[in-house]
């Protein structure tokens, strides 16, 4: 009986004094592109960047579909003409006229390739010189 008090007194030591024990961590720098990425305000109705123009976005492109279809894509200026010519020849979309250059502005800025939270909270960059193999 008196061992049993006596391994429950040592434990009750060693757990009393290991919690007095001061744990080292190694701090980690927080990526700058975090940063900047965290201090963009999103619109919480359609989870887009909330910028200027972003009424201009959602009545031009939500009008029609998801801001999903933004969100998940990272294309070039190039790409994202060329994704609205796609809509306008087998969706008809309309033309865009004059708003076309504010669009195709802020999908490059904020849903480009190289935009900041792309890199940090979005798709991964496309795959280059993809080796593929048959599988048996």
């Amino acid at each position: 009986m008196h061992s049993i008090k006596a391994l429950v007194l040592i434990g009750a030591v060693l757990i009393g004094m290991t919690s007095f024990h001061k744990a080292t961590t190694t701090q980690q720098p927080i990526p700058q592109s975090s940063l900047v990425a965290d201090t963009l305000k999103i619109d919480a109705e359609s989870g887009l960047v909330d910028a200027p123009n972003l009424m201009m976005i959602k009545s031009q492109c939500t009008a029609c579909h998801s801001s999903k279809l933004i969100l998940q894509h990272r294309f070039t200026r190039a790409g994202w003409t060329e994704r609205i010519r796609w809509m306008q020849k087998y969706h008809k979309l309309w033309d865009l006229g004059e708003s076309e250059k504010v669009v195709l502005d802020y999908l490059e800025k904020y849903y480009g390739p190289s935009a900041v939270q792309a890199k940090a909270a979005y798709r991964r960059a496309p795959l280059k010189a993809v080796q593929w193999y048959k599988l048996n």
